[in-house]
């Protein structure tokens, strides 16, 4: 049974959020958590975009608020989000990893030690490597990984570097995606 979706996006990530999250019903209850890179710039109007066509809550995370099921949380621009092991979230100003703070990486790693087997991990359009080796930790801990195959997304580094890191359980289309998560939910 899953507990938690790890997401890491960059260049492009945008366009491939609204395309999977929209889709996702209030039935859907497994708390997904996003890193995605858009620099020094505030989350707060593509998070209310969101909202708005969006049948789970999203919001930005704040420093040690609880993990609920039914919401999307996304990293605030210019930290790092960590999973603590009571189910919290964590912010860190620490040095940027793979140029980026957030860092998909580092939440990858962290919620990885946390959930174990019990995380789905997914990796979308992006313009770097970071992700890769997080990835590679969801999966060597018993997690199941999924990435928008390269061919499909606006810029194919993020995911080529992913599947080249970790062999992940399943590659692909953007508009399958939701339809994936959907389903590994309700295995048991």
């Amino acid at each position: 049974m899953f507990k938690a979706v790890v997401v890491g996006t960059s260049y492009g990530g945008l366009d491939a959020l609204k395309l999977i999250f929209p889709r996702l019903d209030k039935d859907f209850q497994i708390p997904i958590i996003v890193v995605l890179h858009i620099g020094s710039h505030r989350n707060d109007v593509f998070v209310d975009y969101l909202n708005d066509i969006c049948q789970l809550a999203v919001k930005e995370v704040d420093e040690g608020e609880s993990i609920l099921p039914g919401h999307i949380y996304f990293a605030p621009p210019n930290y790092h989000l960590l999973v603590n092991d009571n189910l919290t979230f964590a912010l860190s100003a620490d040095e940027k990893v793979n140029f980026s703070r957030p860092s998909i990486d580092v939440l990858f790693e962290s919620a990885a030690w946390v959930y174990r087997k019990s995380l789905i991990g997914v990796i979308l359009t992006g313009a770097n490597s970071d992700g890769a080796s997080g990835m590679k930790i969801i999966k060597r801990l018993g997690g199941t990984t999924i990435v928008q195959n390269p061919s499909g997304a606006i810029s194919p580094v993020m995911p080529e570097f992913a599947i080249e890191a970790s062999i992940p359980d399943f590659v692909l289309e953007i508009q399958n995606i939701a339809e994936k998560l959907i389903e590994l939910a309700e295995t048991i």
